[in-house]
């Protein structure tokens, strides 16, 4: 081995290790979150996207271009409603779009090729562009298909707690309590939920001055749940109108019940579809195996 491979191997070595230092020390980093009521609490963004965020300015200009307008509007209003609002801004999550197949999937096509190069007989070998440009594609979309999950299981915990909360409400309400008492009360005593937290900005509003009716259309437009928004849209109705709080919450309650029995009938009843996969592809073959064993082993016994 010459004096220049044994440096050029070095330099790889090192840069090797200076990236799993910087991996290691981007994913040691808590970040947080401030609410309306001044607590934090922690967020948690792909390390993938806490590794690329400081080079994100330099795609700043082109994200910020009027043709993305569209886009950054759509990603600011769904970091918005998944909890993630100062952690993350449209602006960044559009760079993020383009800056993370640039260098994961840069990387995933050296992978490819160098892996058709050293194994000819595999698969990768003369198929390493088609691979490489799938992992383009790939991470072109995870951007977007993460913040759609971390959006769909807040809404999912919403969806949850919203029932329980609304019961609370109620009970507090019909005792003599006013509805923003009764709101306080209920932030002060319970954890800190995705419901929770939405409702302590909500008051928060109220108490700087904000109408109940804005605060609570505010609060629907920005979580973007259905059933919250009905609630919310609700209450701003009961408002208007001078209905009792008491009776809306009530109604609305027995309904967000009623739905989430449906949807546990769903869900039951797609069950078994659900099943049949697994039980075709594991079950079904492991019962055939134990049952012809037995069989192909005296088979061969006689044979030999």
């Amino acid at each position: 081995m010459t004096l220049m491979q044994i440096a050029i191997i070095a330099c790889w070595a090192a840069c090797a290790a200076g990236f799993a230092a910087y991996a290691v020390s981007v994913a040691s980093e808590i970040t947080y979150v401030t609410l309306a009521d001044g607590r934090k609490t922690a967020r948690s963004l792909p390390l993938v996207f806490r590794m690329l965020l400081p080079f994100v300015p330099n795609l700043a200009g082109f994200a910020s271009r009027p043709g993305f307008a569209r886009a950054r509007q759509t990603a600011d209003e769904m970091i918005v409603a998944a909890g993630m609002e100062g952690l993350l801004s449209g602006t960044e999550f559009v760079a993020l779009k383009f800056l993370v197949p640039i260098t994961c999937g840069t990387a995933w096509m050296a992978l490819m090729l160098l892996l058709g190069a050293l194994m000819p007989e595999s698969p990768f070998a003369g198929n390493g562009i088609v691979f490489g440009m799938a992992g383009f594609l790939l991470f072109y979309a995870y951007p977007l298909m993460w913040l759609r999950g971390t959006l769909k299981r807040r809404h999912l915990a919403i969806m949850r707690a919203l029932p329980f909360v609304l019961d609370l409400l109620t009970l507090s309400v019909e005792a003599g309590m006013d509805f923003m008492g009764a709101l306080q009360r209920n932030c002060e005593r319970r954890k800190l939920d995705p419901l929770n937290e939405e409702l302590i900005r909500m008051t928060r509003e109220i108490q700087v001055g904000t109408p109940r009716r804005i605060a609570l259309r505010n609060m629907a437009d920005r979580v973007r749940q259905p059933d919250l928004k009905g609630v919310a849209h609700a209450l701003i109705q009961a408002d208007e109108l001078g209905v009792s709080i008491g009776s809306i919450l009530r109604i609305q309650s027995d309904q967000l019940r009623g739905r989430r029995f449906d949807r546990a009938e769903k869900l039951a009843n797609e069950a078994p579809v659900k099943m049949l996969g697994p039980l075709l592809l594991c079950i079904f073959p492991a019962v055939l195996v134990i049952l012809l064993m037995p069989i192909l082993m005296q088979a061969a016994h006689n044979l030999f």
